[in-house]
């Protein structure tokens, strides 16, 4: 008990603080308390800057970090009279409970502003945000439900998932030409992101799964259902095996409002029964297709996208301002860890 943890292979510096008694394996070095010691000072001596920098410093190993323990214990740390140790934990828990404090109540907005963006996306599409006096349960007057068959252009290709993995292997990879879209564009929001292409050969081989401005990507292996609206100035390319495509008839249905409806958790409720793989979830064409979409006017739509957008930039900007509050609370941590250990807190 009172034993410190700290990790030394690949993810160096995390520390843990030992309740009862344990034993440990090789990726971990542990630092005892003892009658020079207290325990939780070194327990927060080891996240300090000073400690971590140290550490940082004596990691060996090219593709994984690793601090042995004869590099461990060449650390240096400032060791005080027992009494001044304690009085520096006190201080530092005082001072992180208040911490602690502020920062569960910016978690707790969070959660709350996750809540509210998923009510405005609720009445949205139930149809609460352009009609009045609509009825739990049923549509607005003129809006129907289809699928998306009804909405996809009329094209072969239209709906298509990418193709299978072994037209599309590393090794037809090129420094330049047609780009490939997967997962990582989708999942950061950003299509221009990644350097993966083919060549003028192997695009026109997989032709039918090529991409054009205002196409939707979804995601379909692991984080599914993540959706990205293709801009007017993307880069000509294809999408590969973890993705689907869809081209709407933009004459009657907008990518946007799409986009919004796909994401409301509606329609995560809806597919996330059948997305169940075996090691993750896995979603899939067949799905896409069962799935019931609501279908306003084109101009209706319109005027709910940016119903959505009026609102929920709001709730962007609260959400920056929560996640700048938690990037300062934890250089606060930093600052009075920091400062115990110079002598400046006690």
């Amino acid at each position: 008990p009172n034993t410190v943890l700290v990790t030394c292979i690949g993810n160096l510096g995390r520390t843990g603080f030992l309740k009862k008694e344990a034993a440990f394996n090789q990726q971990i070095n542990a630092i005892l308390e003892n009658n020079k010691l207290i325990g939780k000072y070194i327990f927060y001596q080891a996240q300090s800057p000073s400690f971590r920098n140290q550490l940082e410093k004596l990691a060996t190993g090219t593709t994984v970090s690793i601090v042995n323990k004869k590099n461990f214990e060449t650390i240096e740390i400032p060791i005080p009279p027992l009494e001044t140790q304690q009085a520096i934990v006190s201080k530092i828990e005082e001072l992180f409970s208040e911490l602690d404090k502020g920062i569960a109540e910016l978690k707790t907005a969070q959660q709350q502003l996750k809540t509210y963006r998923q009510s405005v996306l609720k009445s949205a599409f139930e149809g609460k945000l352009t009609n009045d006096n609509v009825k739990d349960g049923e549509l607005p007057d003129g809006w129907e439900m289809v699928l998306i068959t009804d909405l996809a252009e009329k094209d072969k290709n239209s709906l298509k998932a990418g193709p299978f993995g072994s037209s599309l292997k590393k090794e037809f990879y090129t420094p330049s030409g047609y780009k490939i879209y997967g997962q990582e564009q989708v999942i950061s929001g950003n299509p221009y992101y990644g350097d993966y292409y083919i060549n003028e050969k192997k695009f026109q081989e997989l032709y039918s799964c090529r991409v054009k401005p205002l196409d939707i990507l979804i995601s379909l292996v692991g984080t599914v259902g993540k959706v990205l609206l293709l801009p007017h100035n993307c880069e000509e390319g294809i999408i590969n095996p973890r993705l689907i495509k869809i081209s709407l008839n933009k004459d009657i249905y907008s990518p946007q409002f799409f986009k919004y409806y796909f994401e409301s958790s509606y329609v995560k409720s809806f597919y996330k029964a059948e997305t169940r793989g075996t090691t993750m979830d896995v979603l899939n064409l067949g799905i896409i297709k069962t799935i019931p979409f609501p279908k306003p006017s084109i101009v209706e739509q319109h005027q709910i996208v940016q119903e959505i957008e009026s609102r929920l930039s709001v709730a962007d900007k609260m959400e920056q301002s929560i996640q700048e509050s938690l990037q300062k609370a934890e250089a606060l941590r930093q600052s009075i860890l920091k400062k115990a250990f110079c002598g400046e807190l006690v």
